[in-house]
């Protein structure tokens, strides 16, 4: 069975979301002076490809160990976006309505990963990420967030929710004729315990329809955690 890898690599200093915390991997233990090799890793629960659980966003939503692990393997539709521009919306029109477990966006934003134009991602509407919750899908992306990622200092701040100078409403129901603010889609898709997966690669080198497999670390109670995310097919 053919299978791709879906996963940016964990590296010091890779590309991570306005506010958290820097990804840092140093030497614990060398070869040269212990005989053998123990890196240490510091990185938020949110670093690179990654899984995002209900309780990320909703105060009452299930952590990421409360899933059993056959949630983390998913019938999935990869749907073509690469004709979306800089923070252009992802709206319901573009997404179908198919016998999915899984929408992988394929926004083709990866290409942009470690330069400042990663921030400028495509985004789900409410009103698509609501239809995403309908329809029983969760949501996959090759970019930083579903949501509108906030420039680095926008508004004068570096705090992770932080507008990009948009205004509007961060009302979870907001339509798509309001700005959007905030996390709406996460609200729409976590508060519906549906899960999200942002920062895949390499979508152009699978096919439309795919296993998707993107299981996390075990992490005890957790708000989200990095993911080896993986693509097989027949």
């Amino acid at each position: 069975m053919p299978a791709a890898d879906l996963s940016h690599p964990v590296e010091s200093g890779m590309p991570v979301y306005p506010g958290d915390p820097a990804v840092t991997v140093d030497p614990h233990a060398t070869m040269v002076a212990d005989g053998y090799r123990v890196s240490a890793l510091s990185c938020g629960s949110h670093t690179g490809t990654h899984i995002d659980a209900p309780s990320h966003t909703e105060p009452d939503g299930r952590a990421i160990d409360e899933f059993p692990v056959s949630r983390f393997v998913r019938d999935a539709v990869r749907v073509d976006l690469r004709d979306h521009s800089p923070r252009e919306p992802i709206r319901p029109a573009d997404l179908p309505s198919v016998d999915a477990e899984a929408v992988v966006l394929w926004t083709g934003w990866d290409r942009h990963w470690g330069d400042a134009d990663y921030l400028d991602h495509p985004y789900l509407t409410p009103a698509a990420a609501r239809h995403c919750a309908e329809q029983g899908y969760d949501v996959a992306v090759d970019a930083l967030n579903v949501d509108p990622t906030p420039a680095t200092g926008a508004g004068g701040s570096n705090e992770p929710h932080a507008t990009d100078g948009a205004g509007g409403s961060g009302d979870p129901h907001a339509t798509d004729d309001d700005a959007v603010e905030g996390v709406p889609a996460h609200h729409e898709l976590l508060g519906n315990d549906r899960l999200v997966v942002e920062n895949l690669t390499n979508l152009g080198g699978v096919p439309e329809r795919f296993e998707l497999a993107a299981v996390p670390l075990a992490l005890a109670d957790g708000d989200g955690a990095p993911v080896r995310a993986v693509a097989r097919w027949d």
